[in-house]
């Protein structure tokens, strides 16, 4: 489905300040209001370090600024003077595809990116980590020399369709409303989730340099890279963990196309690349939207991850999605409203 552009035409120049809400320290101006007025999705570029929440919030700092608000707070949850949300949280190792909800598009998030997404993830063999990724501490190392292309290739096959997987225990499911990652970062003992359904509906081996290799995936939700990389290791007679992580799709938009970098995170590239929601789209409650199956975002499937809700509202479980994109985030919840996704 292809992205609508709407570019609107400037509205005629007015006073910078027309009109000030009562009790309000943020004067309304014709940018603000034209800001407060968009309803859609649309996607950015998530670049590696920060979380997908820090990054949500970031994008609604700059577009206030912009707007004119002073002083902008993105964190705070009541009150807000732009409602943002993401669709499936992307761990803060991993980059890539970034969709955000504006207005009433935030109600659209699960129903509308329900669709499959796409990674190319860097594994390297012969190490293992506590966080089947880069940032985590080597956990285990083994031989891999006795690994073949054929070998790799033939092992792949196991994994594709609809098949069952554990969760990673550094993710952003929760446990008693705490994130895992979290508790074990606090040194609490956290056991491992069981074992549910996913669906990858295309694994291809791109490149093999052992210790590397290069895997193009397409997955539905609540998939986690990390633990695919991290169970192909162990089913190849050694161990495996996540180099590098990028989401090359999601729902509809992809990265090539659709992912606005930083520099166009203005209101004028943005409402040139949003997806507006239709009349009916807007009216719908977040409750009537089924969760999306689905990690960073890394969901799900991976997304196990308890997904939140996009409107102001305390989050929700997400039925046994994981968030992330390299799977989870383990960062810890942000004021700013999402659906979280695994990867």
């Amino acid at each position: 489905m292809a992205v609508a552009q709407h570019c609107f035409s400037k509205p005629p120049s007015k006073k910078k300040s027309e009109t000030s809400m009562a009790g309000s320290a943020a004067p309304i101006t014709s940018s603000l209001a034209k800001l407060q007025s968009l309803n859609g999705l649309f996607a950015i570029y998530k670049k590696q370090g920060p979380t997908s929440a820090d990054v949500l919030n970031t994008l609604k700092e700059t577009l206030l600024k912009e707007a004119g608000v002073k002083n902008a707070n993105p964190r705070k949850r009541k009150k807000q003077s732009l409602k943002l949300g993401h669709g499936g949280t992307l761990d803060s190792a991993a980059s890539g595809v970034l969709v955000v909800g504006v207005g009433t598009g935030t109600k659209t998030l699960s129903t509308m990116l329900a669709g499959s997404k796409k990674y190319v993830a860097v594994g390297e063999l012969g190490k293992a980590t506590d966080t089947l990724d880069a940032t985590g501490k080597v956990t285990l190392e083994k031989d891999f020399d006795h690994i073949t292309r054929v070998d790799m290739e033939e092992k792949l096959k196991s994994f594709t369709g609809d098949i069952m997987q554990v969760p990673p225990l550094y993710s952003a499911l929760k446990k008693d409303g705490q994130r895992l990652s979290v508790l074990l970062k606090q040194g609490h003992k956290v056991e491992a989730k069981p074992a549910r359904p996913v669906t990858v509906y295309n694994l291809t081996l791109q490149e093999f340099k052992p210790p590397l290799f290069t895997l193009d995936i397409e997955c539905g939700g609540g998939f986690y890279v990390r633990s695919l990389v991290d169970d192909l290791g162990k089913a190849l007679s050694s161990c495996a963990h996540v180099k590098t992580l990028v989401r090359t799709k999601q729902g509809q938009f992809t990265l090539e196309e659709h992912a606005l970098p930083e520099e166009k995170w203005t209101l004028e590239h943005i409402v040139c690349s949003m997806q507006p929601c239709s009349v009916s789209e807007q009216s719908t409650k977040p409750s009537d939207q089924p969760a999306e199956k689905t990690s960073d975002q890394p969901a799900e499937k991976p997304s196990d991850q308890p997904a939140e809700k996009i409107s102001d509202q305390p989050a929700e479980k997400m039925s046994d999605q994981p968030v992330e994109e390299l799977s989870e985030e383990p960062s810890e919840k942000n004021s700013v409203n999402h659906v979280e996704n695994k990867t």
